[in-house]
């Protein structure tokens, strides 16, 4: 079975996907055989081929394990509000097995799945389920993205705790500087590691380039496959 991870944030805008993407990048150039999920996405385009997501296909696009778009991307609304609304707004309910159905599929088929998340932890995916939920379902350890912004160390701070008080394995967490005038981010980012109680596995200065060619820091890889590989991972 295949290792896994899923990528949250502290709040929507703050770099998940960039995070994803720059993730996927790195362990492909390794050679190892990488699988992407997109589990639940608000804000489509129609296409030729049906509704189809910039995020999701931002990760196929890095992912060298082809895959139908409907396993990758199993929940797409067009409609760019909090998933339980768009769902609501079309009549459906996003459902969790159906998601861990689709990544069984993509477990089997890679050395690596990379899940991202919609919104922040606690984003409601329907009326009594959010995305905590169903990272708890998928049983994978959680990466949390925190932006860095003002702001930042209380929803960091919120994050982590909400994450680890229902049971999920915090592998770890990647600073990424989405305010190119965040002041004192070498203070804030001292603060986040006494409190996390782990340093960040890497800190991503503010570069829109990133995006369409970057990778992970060096050092950074290998201790993202240490923390997401012991322990609780299956």
């Amino acid at each position: 079975m295949s290792a896994g991870l899923f990528v949250t944030g502290t709040d929507t805008e703050v770099g998940k996907t960039l995070v994803a993407r720059l993730i996927v990048r790195s362990l492909v150039a390794t050679g190892v055989r990488v699988a992407v999920m997109k589990p639940v996405a608000a804000g489509g385009i129609m296409t030729e081929q049906g509704l189809r997501n910039d995020d999701a296909l931002g990760l196929i696009a890095d992912c060298n394990v082809v895959m139908p778009y409907s396993t990758v991307n199993p929940y797409c609304f067009k409609a760019p509000v909090s998933p339980h609304l768009a769902a609501r707004d079309t009549g459906v309910t996003i459902e969790l097995g159906l998601i861990q159905q689709q990544l069984r599929t993509l477990r089997v088929a890679a050395d690596y799945v990379i899940v991202e998340g919609a919104g922040g932890w606690l984003a409601p995916l329907n009326d009594t389920q959010f995305v905590a939920d169903l990272a708890i379902a998928l049983e994978l350890p959680v990466l949390l993205v925190v932006g860095l912004r003002l702001g930042c160390l209380n929803h960091a701070l919120l994050s982590a705790a909400a994450i680890r008080a229902r049971g999920a394995r915090l592998a770890g967490w990647i600073a990424n500087q989405i305010d190119p005038g965040f002041a004192r981010m070498a203070q804030n980012l001292s603060t986040l590691e006494a409190h996390l109680g782990m340093p960040p596995i890497a800190c991503l200065a503010y570069d829109p380039e990133l995006r369409e060619a970057g990778r992970l820091p060096a050092p950074a890889l290998p201790a993202l496959i240490q923390a997401t590989t012991c322990k609780q991972l299956t």
